[in-house]
């Protein structure tokens, strides 16, 4: 348990240095992750939407398209390069969507059969990388792990707005491609409910 968590549940006031040693702890030396601002059930096949950092500046925009044969939404950096594609159909099947990264690998979610408790997904990339995310999906509280290691988590502890929660992505990770599974893990939690 993080030690903000420990100071809550004590009843201690939770201060900014405690945070960022449990940043820290969590995320490398340093606090290098990068923290960004989702809403919920924006993501909507036919609408754009932006994602922010956690200082409300905007890094992406998620771009809804809507097709003769099927809905895409394209992730965009801030001048329009296309970065990744997720495809409506390949979301609306709740175990298995594919996330295709736009000069890079490709990676399929699908839900873990190991964990047969949990609601727990696996991304597998192209090259046999491997991340688990790990955590309550429906509630935005989630982690994504590589083996033991903790390299995004997805909350609503960051921001007090309500229908909005944050993914934090530690550096050197590919920040779209965590992102995009974000948006898809939003999207088939919604088609659930």
């Amino acid at each position: 348990m993080g030690r903000r968590r420990q100071q809550e549940d004590a009843g201690e006031p939770t201060t900014r240095r405690g945070q960022r040693q449990e940043d820290r702890q969590e995320f490398g030396r340093g606090g290098s992750a990068t923290r960004y601002k989702m809403r919920e059930k924006l993501v909507s096949f036919g609408d754009d939407f932006w994602i922010e950092d956690e200082h409300g500046d905007r890094k992406f925009k998620v771009n809804g398209k809507m097709l003769r044969v099927r809905d895409v939404l394209i992730f965009e950096d801030l001048r329009g390069q296309e970065l990744a594609k997720l495809d409506s159909k390949l979301v609306a099947v709740r175990d298995k969507m594919d996330i295709e990264r736009v000069g890079g690998k490709s990676a399929r979610l699908t839900k873990d059969l190991l964990n047969v408790l949990g609601d727990d997904f696996v991304m597998k990339f192209d090259g046999g990388d491997e991340i688990k995310l790990v955590g309550n999906i429906l509630d935005h509280e989630y982690e994504f792990r590589r083996g033991r290691d903790k390299i995004a988590e997805v909350s609503k502890k960051w921001f007090r707005i309500a229908d909005s929660y944050g993914v934090q992505i530690e550096a050197g990770e590919d920040d779209i491609m965590i992102l995009a599974a974000t948006v898809a893990m939003d999207q088939s939690s919604h088609d659930v409910k």
